[in-house]
This record gives C-alpha cells, structure tokens and sequence, in this order.
C-alpha cells in the first residue's frame, strides 16, 4: 500500500503538499498535531481502485477453491444395474455424467433379456443435493430489492447490478468519509487562525453574524494582515467591501440619459411603485412631456389602475399592453420620448413565465431591464432572483424597502458577487421622497453593523468555525 507522510509546520501547508503531489483525489488516512508540527498519512486516489480490484481477486479464488469440493461432493450416485458392474476406464473421473441417452440405452438393453422370476425392485430415495455455501451462490441467492426484481434465470445480470450497487454504496461511503475529513481539517485550520490571527478570526465570525456568504467572509479576511487589531480588521474588510462594490452616486446612466427601462422582480418587490418614484424624478428634470409608462401587469387587481393614478398626478400618459407585438407597437409610438419607463408583471423567480418575460422585453427593441432586489430577504434567496433574471440587458438592481431590513449584507453580498451595479434604493412608501441614489458609507455602515452579545443570531466561540466546516464539506 503506497501511504505517503506529509510534514509541514501547518496543517494547511502539508494539505497543499499533499494535494500538489497526489491530486484532488487523494485519500487522507490520519492527521495529528507532532512536535514541529503536523503530520498527515494519504494514498493515491487510484489506490482505492487498487484496493477494490485485489479484494474482488481474492474473493474469487476463495470462491473457485470452495466451489470444486463442493461440486463433487453435491454429484448423485448412478443407479444401479442388476448383474457385474463393469470396470471403469482408466481416463474416468472421480464424478459421474448421467444423460437421458445413457440412461434410455441402458432401458433399452434390459428390456431385452429375460426377466428374472422375481427381480427384487430397488429402493430410490429422493435426491437432495447438499447446500454449498459459496460467496458466489450466497450472493446470488440474495433477494434482489423490491424497487428492482431480477428474473431467476437471469443470475449474470443480477450479480453486475449487485457489484454496481455495492460500488455505489462503496463510493458514497468514501464520500462521507471524506467529507468528514475534510470538515475537520477546516475546524483544525480554524482554530490555529484564532491563534495566530485573533483579529482575523473574529471578523470573519462577525461578517457571518450580519449576513454575508462565507465565500465573500473569507474573501474579506484575506485582506486583514495577521498582526491587525479588532478596529484595523474592519476598517481593511470595510474598504475592501468599497471596493468590489458597484454603486452609482448620479442619474447619468438612468434619468439623464434616457431611454426604455422595464422594472422586473419577483411579486411585492415594488415594482409600480418605484416606477413612480423614477417617473417623478424624469418629470422634475425633463418635463412630463418627455416621459411615458406602459404596464403589462394584467393579471394584479388593481395594479394598472394604481399606476394610472400616479399618471395623472404626474401629468404623464400611461399604456397597457397585452403581449410582444402590442408592446413594440406601442413603442413604436414612443420614440420620440426621452425616457420610457414599463411595470412589469411580478412573478416567482421560480416560474417559466420569467423567461417568457425576458424574451418578451428583448424582442420589443431597446429595453434595458432594472432588477428590484427585496433588502429583507435572504442571501440564498436573491441568489435565486439573480440568476433567474440574469441576462445581458441588466442595467443594474434597485435595493427596495431599505428601511425594513435589520441588514444590508445579504443584498450587498449578492450585488457584489453577481457584479450588479446598484443604481437606488427606496426606503419607504412616498412618491418620490423615498428614493435615494446609493451612498457608499451608508451602505457599509448598514452591512458591517454587528449583533449585540444579547442576540440569538451571535456567534459564540468555535462556533464561527463550525459554520465554515460545514461550508467547506458541503
């Protein structure tokens, strides 16, 4: 068995070594903490196969050897003929071959002599071959499962799906085993970052606590040199946060350059009413005579009424529109507006309909799509919204109801790992009071705030390290 040692100063560099010179593969035996260090026993990831291969070799010579004594001993005894057995032939074999043609000549030839007065009749017992309990019968003998019945004459098929089967629950058992190593390297790895990096580690818990991935806390703490303190932590994950985030201070890009935007979200993201909001804020720049709105929510009670009356107020026309060629009529009509703002229909990030819409936007012209992202709900859960609504056409996402979240890290984390530009956030019912171009201090502010030591959602002690184990194993 080729088990290779691996020492370094750290578990993390000898994990390095190992995987440089046995692949992501490798199997990781044991590892312990040894004087200067630590030590890790690996095999080869073909090992395994190797292992398998010559267990299944012996298996089957085990089972040859059992099988032959077997055999003979289960043979049945000829029956027997009146008069001189005759000698046996010097090639014969131990066994016997009975046919039914042997045994019909041998009727044939008694039929023909003369019958004795009073032949006695043989006694013949029921034969009953003896039990041979072999690897190879015993597993074939198995029931097969009920989700899978194998025919009885159908032996050679049913042992490959055994060994199928069996190498299935091999390989996911290596799986766990793996994984499960892999979990505890990490919580070894975390505790000797709580040692020689206290500052480091305590960021990356507090990043956790407010909302954010573990990829983008452990991108985070790479930019915290080992030495910092508790407020030299956050102030290097602060503006390394500043600076993957994408956030726009002016109108350059929405209201001052104009053109055709449709506000897409899942449902009771806000979509109408901050298509409202950034009606009002064109009318105040360019006059209602540059701007017009089209709903294509026909399916909400109430919902294009509702942006009539925002209309009128504004002194803006507003269109519904009912499928694709409605809507590149009617913006057929609109060009010579500056700016063209769509409500559309909300829908689950989940359903057909969403990629319906995407094409239905993208064959009626120019249409540049703004995606509204809910501050309250969970970072798992605008992953799902991003990438159901990703597409070349994204001009950016809206953060909505700003002031209802308890933290702004799940919004920023997906913003900043999808590459979103975020163009607004509304913070609040009123048209158009609440809505604010994105201020980046504001931002940070409301992202890295931290849960107080009462807080159910507080990371005590190890238990940031075991939040990243399970995340690495996973």
């Amino acid at each position: 068995m080729n088990v290779k040692r691996y020492f370094a100063p750290t578990a993390r560099e000898a994990l390095r070594e190992l995987k440089e010179e046995l692949g992501p593969d490798a199997i990781v035996l044991s590892n312990r903490a040894v004087d200067g260090g630590v030590e890790i026993l690996a095999l080869p990831g073909e090992a395994v196969g190797a292992l398998q291969a010559a267990r299944r070799t012996a298996a089957a010579e085990k089972t040859a050897a059992a099988a032959k004594p077997a055999a003979r001993a289960a043979a049945p005894e000829p029956f027997a003929q009146p008069g001189p057995r005759a000698p046996a032939p010097e090639a014969a074999e131990d066994d016997f071959h009975v046919s039914l043609s042997a045994l019909a000549a041998n009727a044939a030839r008694n039929a023909a002599r003369p019958a004795p007065a009073a032949p006695p009749q043989p006694v013949i017992r029921p034969f009953s071959p003896p039990r041979i309990e072999t690897a190879d019968f015993a597993m074939r003998s198995r029931p097969a499962p009920a989700s899978a019945p194998v025919p009885a004459d159908d032996s050679g098929s049913a042992r490959v799906r055994e060994l199928q089967e069996t190498n299935a629950r091999l390989m996911e058992e290596l799986s766990g085993i793996r994984g499960m190593i892999e979990r505890q390297l990490a919580g070894f790895a975390w505790g000797e970052t709580r040692r020689q990096a206290p500052a480091r580690a305590a960021l990356v818990g507090e990043l956790l606590e407010a909302g954010f991935s573990a990829a983008t806390a452990r991108k985070l703490a790479e930019a915290v040199p080992e030495a910092a303190s508790r407020g030299e932590a956050r102030d290097a994950a602060s503006a390394m946060l500043d600076r993957m985030m994408r956030a726009h201070a002016s109108d350059e890009d929405v209201i001052d350059q104009g053109g055709v935007f449709a506000l897409v979200g899942p449902t009771g993201v806000g979509k109408t009413t901050t298509t409202a909001k950034l009606a009002a804020r064109c009318v105040v720049r360019h006059g209602a005579s540059r701007l017009a709105m089209i709903t294509t929510d026909g399916y909400r009670i109430g919902a294009q009424e509702q942006l009539r009356i925002y209309g009128r107020i504004l002194g803006v026309p507003v269109f519904s529109v009912r499928d694709a060629a409605d809507l590149r009529q009617t913006l057929a009509g609109l060009r010579n507006k500056h700016m063209v703002l769509i409500d559309t229909m909300g829908m689950s990030q989940r359903d057909r309909m969403v990629a319906e819409q995407a094409v239905m936007l993208s064959g009626a012209g120019d249409v540049r799509r703004l995606l509204l992202l809910n501050a309250t709900a969970r970072g798992d859960t605008l992953d799902d919204v991003v990438r159901a609504y990703a597409g070349d056409d994204l001009a950016g996402c809206i953060f909505t109801k700003v002031d209802e979240a308890a933290s702004l890290a799940p919004a920023l984390d997906v913003a900043v790992r999808h590459r979103l530009g975020i163009r607004y956030l509304t913070n609040g019912q009123r048209v158009p009071e609440d809505l604010h171009l994105p201020n980046r201090a504001y931002l940070l502010h409301r992202a890295l705030r931290g849960q107080g030591a009462e807080s159910p959602w507080h990371l005590n002690g190890d238990e940031t390290g075991m939040m990243l184990a399970a995340a690495g194993g996973a």
